[in-house]
């Protein structure tokens, strides 16, 4: 089945991989390149990203690297509103994402302009998430994370992986779609409350999570599973990644959400023309 997405009345084909581009308007993720914090920097980020093909941008105002803790919901604010507002008006076609686990940022975020929200903790954390997104009719990226970024990787542990994470998504999908959501994107949450080993082992067995019928994002950009098997670091990390994309393609994935537009464009362009 080929799935579209509605964002706020516009339908985007995911007959072939769409790429969302991350743009942190934080001052502490775990990548420095993609920190930007000021209006120049954001707006010149997004049209690079833009211009080398992102289907869609994807903002973030509050570190969820691990270790980070919690912003206040004003402060979350204050940093990500003025980007919204900003992109929408240089970038009026831009389909704009953004990444929050509170459901009034997630509000006012689309009040402002953005079309589709992910949320890292699938409405656990702010239990009005849902009736917000259904609502609004927007867009909504569920991940999978054990824990919160503060103490996510502390000791992750599973009996199956695999299993675990099955069995939490088919329940906030039946809550998702109780709420009144009709476009729903599972992410598996890569790196998030998850070993080395939990990690490679749900990469190996991504095709499964195709039994929900909605599209799979796949978020392993310069993560630490790729540069810590390899001694380097994040900025080292692009090699890792495109190779690692390739596979998620292959495996199902439909978004892929980077730090290096340019370099994902080529991935999905090659995948495309094996396919």
């Amino acid at each position: 089945m080929i799935h579209t997405i509605n964002f706020k009345g516009r339908l985007i084909s995911l007959e072939k991989p769409l790429i969302m581009g991350i743009i942190n308007v934080s001052p502490d993720s775990f990548y420095a390149g993609s920190r930007k914090t000021d209006i120049d920097s954001i707006l010149r980020q997004a049209d690079q990203m833009l211009t080398e093909g992102a289907d869609i941008l994807d903002l973030g105002a509050m570190s969820s690297r691990p270790g980070a803790e919690i912003i206040s919901e004003e402060e979350e604010l204050r940093r990500i509103i003025p980007a919204i507002i900003s992109i929408v008006d240089r970038f009026s076609d831009s389909i704009i994402s953004v990444d929050t686990i509170r459901s009034k940022v997630a509000m006012e975020v689309i009040n402002c302009g953005a079309s589709c929200i992910n949320d890292i903790t699938s409405g656990t954390f702010d239990y009005n998430m849902m009736s917000i997104i259904a609502s609004n009719s927007v867009p909504y990226i569920m991940m999978h994370m054990k824990g919160l970024p503060a103490d996510m990787q502390l000791n992750p542990d599973y009996d199956d992986v695999v299993m675990e994470i099955m069995i939490f998504f088919a329940e906030r999908i039946h809550r998702a779609r109780q709420a009144g959501i009709k476009d729903i994107i599972v992410d598996p949450g890569f790196g998030f409350g998850k070993t080395i080993e939990h990690n490679y082992k749900l990469m190996r067995n991504l095709e499964v999570f195709k039994i929900f019928d909605v599209p799979i994002l796949a978020g392993i950009s310069r993560k630490s599973m790729i540069w810590k098997i390899l001694n380097l670091d994040a900025e080292g990390a692009l090699n890792g990644t495109t190779a690692l994309n390739m596979y998620l393609l292959n495996k199902g994935a439909k978004i892929l959400r980077v730090h290096d537009v340019s370099e994902a464009k080529e991935c999905i362009t090659l995948f495309n023309q094996l396919g």
